[in-house]
């Protein structure tokens, strides 16, 4: 274990490295694609498209991982990112355009980066290594937004593309030069455990449900996709809201989602790591539930952007801490030669709640406005409270 610290600092500069891109492409998206003569509604196609892609290629990116190693795993998400940012440079068209969403299957970065931390670093130790890598993410929200912006106001349009197909091609550089071939142990690896399926593919449906059956494992997964839905169709929603509800404009709007970049950075590249060195993962996960109660409650009372920029600060806490507490708990209920397959399952929830909250959010917002989010997530939250407090009386009665 001791060469695990020099290698993850290659890992968060990768990880911060694809962030950055994604987020480079995302400011930029919306003019090419108003350019080219795509409606609102067509954009919103090619955001659902995104979405289903990223959502069915996370299982596989994981098994993948598991068979062929993670280094192997990530050259083939910056391959496949380079191969999207390539087919967008010469994006003229709108058949070319959604053409160019293809390769994002396989374009998971940050999912590679946490299979890597994952195997290198002692159990022990993992939520915090694993929550250095949102440092990496709320850098890469802040650098990618910021710098494409920049480089399409002052050199053109497809500039910030050109920019993020060399930081793809340099990352499959770094990545086989610092990440070894073989992150996982010798036994850890499939084909040395009688429990695992060494013949089935990387699109084995059994194999995922394998996983899921495994004790403790669906319901924590349960929990990470409920306890972070509601807050994530808002912030779906949230270009429409800080116009329409803010009244903010566009650079006012950016500006707020830098603050949010910068409470994710501080959150989980530094709180994370200090807490969960003092508390249990399961205290921390309740906490993070307690805490979620009261941002709903927040944002039904909210009435303009100050309210928002004191509710985000709680709001950032209960989804980093939830986030990364059930990532490393579901690593350690899984055997260790597939944890790359359940962090691609993983991988999928933010895709799935891109893909069906555009029309749960947008039906939540025209009908009942902002504090409809708040109450769904009072609700959830509380359920997710009443099931923890339940679980750890449970735990408490076996002992």
């Amino acid at each position: 274990m001791a060469m695990a610290p020099v290698t993850l600092r290659p890992v968060y500069l990768l990880a911060a490295l694809d962030v950055s891109c994604l987020f480079m492409q995302f400011t930029v998206t919306p003019y090419l694609a108003k350019s080219l003569g795509l409606d609102t509604v067509g954009f919103g196609y090619l955001q659902t498209v995104f979405g289903i892609l990223q959502l069915v290629g996370g299982p596989v990116f994981g098994r993948f991982s598991d068979q062929y190693g993670a280094r192997a795993a990530l050259v083939l998400s910056f391959l496949s990112g380079s191969l999207h940012f390539f087919i967008l440079i010469f994006a003229n068209n709108i058949p070319v355009l959604f053409l160019s969403r293809l390769p994002s299957v396989f374009m998971h970065g940050l999912p590679g980066a946490q299979m890597v931390v994952t195997d290198l670093t002692p159990v022990e130790e993992r939520a915090s290594a694993l929550g250095k890598l949102g440092l990496c993410f709320g850098l890469g929200i802040i650098t990618g937004s910021s710098l494409g912006g920049f480089l399409a106001s002052r050199f053109g349009i497809y500039t910030p593309t050109w920019v993020a197909l060399a930081a793809n091609l340099l990352c499959c550089v770094i990545v086989m030069v610092s990440i070894p071939a073989e992150t996982k142990r010798r036994q850890d690896r499939p084909s040395a455990r009688p429990d695992t399926s060494e013949s089935s593919g990387v699109f084995s449906l059994t194999e995922l449900k394998r996983l899921l059956s495994i004790p403790n494992v669906m319901p924590v997964f349960m929990m990470k996709v409920l306890s972070g839905f509601p807050i994530g169709i808002f912030m779906i929603m949230f270009s429409v809201i800080s116009v329409d509800f803010f009244g903010l404009n566009a650079a006012s709007s950016g500006y707020l989602m830098s603050y949010f970049g910068i409470l994710q950075l501080v959150v989980q590249g530094f709180l994370v790591g200090i807490l969960t060195s003092r508390y249990s993962e399961q205290t921390l996960l309740l906490l993070s539930m307690i805490i979620s109660v009261g941002v709903g409650f927040g944002m039904i009372l909210m009435t303009g952007v100050f309210d928002f920029c004191l509710i985000a600060i709680p709001m950032v806490f209960t989804l980093c801490m939830a986030g990364v507490i059930t990532d490393s708990i579901l690593t350690k209920a899984v055997p260790p030669s597939d944890t790359g397959a359940i962090l691609g399952i993983c991988a999928s929830v933010q895709p799935f709640t891109r893909t069906i909250g555009p029309t749960i959010g947008g039906y939540l917002y025209k009908h009942y406005g902002v504090p409809s989010f708040g109450c769904v997530n009072v609700i959830i939250s509380l359920i997710l409270v009443i099931y923890l407090l339940r679980d750890q009386v449970n735990q408490r009665k076996k002992k």
